[in-house]
Formats: structure tokens, sequence, C-alpha cells
């Protein structure tokens, strides 16, 4: 890893630091690197640090050195307001949108360029435990030696004092009930404290409609919470995917046409078309 691309790693690093509130909360934040590690990038005494952990790093502050150009689709503006709504009224949001829909690169956007967001990928195996261990982390937070309950009490207190926070659950259909269970208990400690965004597929819709159908247990509590509604996104449209290739070196008609009758209205599947046409036009 060369010198310049060093240098983008630190002022990302540098940027992240400043939206975690510190050196301290950003290392707490990444999994693998120590506060030592954070000052020493910053301050430019790289001798010792091993490219390794310049990929752990930038992987973690979401840096990458490929210049993708990213373009604010409909969804992606209308993500961004229900974001910037959730935060500012600390309202609770259920958000549902096709996969490739452009979900999860709004939610990083926003939480890359706002203070006091915390972006959470949700995983199938967490437990509850697991669940306030990342969030934790997410603010910063050192959760060595702690309890459950010092847990939750450490989470409810610290989020209770900051100017209006956000918790942001991606992926929330991954998440088992007994999380979701547990989301019904932050909801009530913190209620007109901090705002929460759900974001999912279809599936956490379909979940709890099922759910509520059978009279599961917290079922009815989750989906009063989330104001009786999910928010349904309105997918990738022709025009998105026109404005993103021509955002990423893609200006011919004729290609612009495949990239969208390949897309399958999937943007990931229109960023890997757009990489092959490049990657054609350039050899």
């Amino acid at each position: 890893m060369n010198k310049i691309e060093k240098e983008k790693i630190r002022q990302a690093l540098a940027i992240y630091c400043e939206h975690k509130g510190s050196q301290n909360k950003a290392a707490n934040s990444l999994k693998g690197v120590s506060a030592a590690v954070v000052s020493k990038v910053l301050n430019n005494d790289w001798d010792l640090i091993a490219d390794e952990m310049w990929r752990n790093i930038a992987a973690q502050i979401s840096y990458s050195p490929d210049e993708w150009a990213i373009v604010q689709t409909r969804d992606y503006q209308l993500m961004t307001l229900l974001l910037a709504d959730a935060q500012t009224y600390s309202n609770v949001l259920a958000v549902v949108g096709e996969a490739g829909s452009g979900k999860t690169l709004a939610l990083r956007e926003y939480s890359n360029t706002n203070k006091r967001v915390f972006n959470l990928s949700c995983n199938e195996y967490w437990n509850r435990k697991m669940f306030m261990q990342e969030l934790l982390s997410a603010m910063g937070r050192d959760y060595s030696g702690y309890t459950v309950g010092e847990m939750m009490g450490e989470i409810v207190s610290k989020l209770k004092v900051m100017d209006k926070p956000l918790i942001i659950l991606d992926e929330a259909d991954k998440l088992s009930d007994n999380v979701l269970y547990f989301f019904i208990s932050l909801y009530n400690k913190l209620e007109d404290h901090c705002g929460i965004i759900l974001c999912a597929t279809d599936h956490l819709e379909k979940r709890i409609k099922r759910g509520l159908k059978l009279n599961k247990k917290g079922y009815k509590e989750i989906y009063s919470r989330i104001g009786r509604r999910f928010i349904q996104l309105q997918g990738v449209s022709s025009r998105d995917i026109t404005e993103v290739c021509l955002a990423n070196g893609v200006n011919d008609k004729q290609l612009i046409r495949e990239v969208i009758e390949d897309s399958e209205g999937d943007l990931r599947r229109v960023k890997r078309k757009i990489h092959a046409i490049n990657n054609i036009s350039n050899n």
C-alpha cells in the first residue's frame, strides 16, 4: 500500500474520529484496532503499521479506493429524508425495499456524514448480549466485563444524554425473535430520546404480519412501536440506472440500455455491468 493510499485512509479516519467524538471512541468502535494505532495513523507515525492493519481500518470506516460515483436515486433521497426525520424527532420507523435497491448505501452514507448515528448491520446469530455489544461498540463504548444488565444500563444512560441520537438496524429481518423482543425494551426506555430505524427486505413486513395473525408474543408491541406501518421504497427506476451510468463514465445510449435490461432492478448488478463495460473500454 503506497503513501498516497495511506494518506487517503488517514483523512477518512480523521473524519470518522470526528463523527465518533474522539479517537478513543473511534478505536472502541473498530475491531482489532487500538487507540494507539489510531493515534499513530493520524499523526503520520506509520513505520510499524502493517498493510493488513491499513486494510482493516479502511474496511471498517467504509473507505474504498474504488472511485465509484454515488448517485442520489429516488430511494436514496427518500431514505435520507426518513433518517433525518427519525433523528430529528426521535421517531421509530420500519422501511422495507428490494435487495439491491440501495438501502445499505444510503444508510452508510448518512451514518458517515452525521454525528450520533449508530449503524448496525444485523446478523442471524446475534443474541441480546451480542446485539448490545455491537451497539456499544458502534457508540464507541468499551463493554469489557459488563453483564447484560450493565450493558443495557450503559446504552440507555449514554443515549439519553445525547442530542438527537439515531440507531439504524440494517437487515433487521435477520434478527431472531428474542432480539426483536428486546427492541421493545429498548424503545420503552428511549422513547422520545432516540430515533430508531429498522430497514430490511419485505420479509420483515411479512414476518411481522404473519406473527400478528398467529398472535405471537411481542409482535403486537413491535407493530405498535413502528406506527403500525411499513414504509415501502419505490425500487430502482430506469432513470436511476441512467443517472448511475452517466455518473460513472457510461454515456453511450445503447450501452445504457444494455445496463438497464441486464439490471433486474438491482443496483449491484448495475455496478458490475458498468465495471465490465469500463474495463472493456480501457483495454
